[in-house]
């Protein structure tokens, strides 16, 4: 059963099991996106036993042989998926020195936070060209002045052909991202909450966002439904964490907001 520490839950959740240790409320509820999540022992143990002798009868049916996939390619054709190969490659030519002079990632650094690599779509008199050039999609996202940068990679000749460069524009965040959001929450007068939750339920202190399974959604703002430190998300890239204590509950953080771009945390006004 999965369980969640939500310290304003207020109310017993029909049917769920509740346990309360110290400021921890811990009720089975599925956080958006993370059904499954980390779930062990599951039915694989209390299924039936395939290939076992069966008392007084025959023997069932030995357990499948599971192949090996064939070894990835280099490249791939036409509309294939990118292989790991493209992937890399296309992630090194998009990353130029002078994108990386230019930009800052999440934490700050020197160059722009990586995305994603995607094959992209063919231009509309190369859709049924079998020989059309594959390209990739590379997504960047550039704290230095909140834009989506993405920048079109023709695989074959191995060169940026296009970039495009976006405002207000918020895609899903990457693995980075939250992992720094969680730092920040972590580190920040506001995650005093976060703390002591999971101090209730593994009787450690938190000081790591690798202590915890994140997941989360980003956070846009809405005329007059927060505080001033929050208008800008949307523009800014601002994240709402799920955070989940490895192998136990889910902690509900859900009103607080981290600005990444302005590396702050807030708490929206709540009706």
């Amino acid at each position: 059963m999965r369980d969640i520490v939500h310290r304003h839950l207020g109310k017993v959740v029909a049917g769920a099991a509740i346990a309360v240790a110290g400021t921890a409320v811990m009720a089975a509820i599925t956080l958006p996106g993370t059904a499954g999540a980390d779930d062990t022992g599951g039915g694989a143990a209390g299924g039936s036993a395939a290939g076992q002798a069966v008392p007084g009868g025959d023997t069932a049916a030995a357990p499948g042989v599971v192949e090996q996939a064939p070894e990835e390619g280099a490249r791939g054709t036409g509309t294939d998926p990118l292989t790991d190969d493209e992937t890399d490659r296309a992630a090194r030519i998009a990353d130029n020195p002078r994108l990386r002079e230019s930009s800052k990632d999440v934490e700050g650094g020197r160059g722009p936070q990586r995305l994603t690599v995607d094959l992209a779509e063919p231009d509309a008199d190369e859709v049924d060209d079998p020989a059309a050039p594959r390209r990739a999609d590379v997504s960047f996202y550039d704290y230095r002045n909140d834009t989506l940068v993405t920048r079109t990679v023709d695989l074959a000749a191995g060169k940026v052909v296009r970039t495009g460069v976006q405002h207000g524009v918020q895609p899903p965040l990457s693995r980075a991202e939250y992992t720094e959001a969680a730092r920040l929450l972590i580190n920040d007068r506001l995650g005093a909450g976060l703390r002591a939750d999971y101090r209730d339920a593994t009787g450690r202190d938190l000081t790591s966002p690798d202590q915890l399974l994140l997941n989360g959604a980003v956070y846009r703002a809405a005329p007059g439904a927060q505080p001033a430190a929050l208008d800008k998300c949307g523009e800014h890239r601002c994240v709402r964490l799920f955070p989940k204590v490895v192998n136990g509950p889910w902690i509900d953080t859900r009103y607080l907001v981290v600005d990444l771009s302005a590396r702050k945390v807030a708490a929206p006004h709540r009706g």
